[in-house]
């Protein structure tokens, strides 16, 4: 990008940063997925356990690969096991819960829509800690630009990449469908953060996800 571009950027993402803080979010703004692994290093304690919601962001930026080879904590792990949903709900008991958002508005709130409402589920309730990574990409306006950006991008995004059968890998957009194949079932709204800094959000400046 160039730097115009980039400064433009950079005030959205210290706006939105002003907002989290002011509902009692954590939120650190990092340059890169370098040093947004760095941060979440230094939030893992040795002894923790550590679970993750599904996210393209957390394996693009290494964080997936640092999970797998940690071997100072207990990794929750969705993506090599034969009863995925007892990994979900052990989930709920972890130190750490890693996660992405699919939108963030430049008002403070996370959007997300989820198939099962496990990745929801933890991030209103349960882990100690819920580290939210997220590209500056996911940055949106408002509530409205928020749900537009998923209907429009995230989820026929990840209904194509888990070759999901549903209208919206076809238009493009979401038509609010009735197909079992949706991911869309649990839409959630997080816009204050009763325990202070229990949910950080992690914000890159790069584009990262979908």
């Amino acid at each position: 990008m160039d730097r115009f571009t980039d400064a433009i950027l950079r005030k959205h993402a210290e706006t939105t940063k002003k907002h989290l803080e002011e509902r009692h979010f954590g939120c650190t703004l990092v340059e890169d997925e370098k040093e947004a692994l760095s941060l979440i290093q230094s939030m893992i304690k040795k002894g923790d356990t550590v679970s993750v919601g599904g996210s393209m962001t957390l394996f693009e930026t290494g964080v997936i690969d640092y999970l797998e080879h940690n071997t100072e904590i207990t990794y929750l792990d969705r993506y090599h096991t034969n009863d995925v949903h007892d990994v979900f709900r052990k989930a709920f008991s972890a130190d750490v819960y890693i996660t992405s958002t699919n939108a963030l508005t430049m008002t403070g709130k996370l959007f997300n829509v989820d198939r099962n409402g496990n990745r929801v589920a933890a991030m209103i309730y349960g882990p100690k800690k819920v580290i939210v990574l997220a590209g500056i990409n996911k940055i949106v306006k408002d509530d409205e630009a928020a749900i537009k950006r998923i209907q429009t991008m995230a989820s026929p995004a990840n209904c194509l990449r888990l070759k999901q059968d549903t209208p919206c890998t076809k238009t493009g957009f979401c038509v609010d469908c009735r197909s079992d194949a949706r991911l869309c079932a649990s839409h959630v709204m997080q816009d204050y953060c009763h325990i202070e800094d229990r949910i950080h959000v992690i914000i890159m400046m790069k584009e990262a996800g979908y």
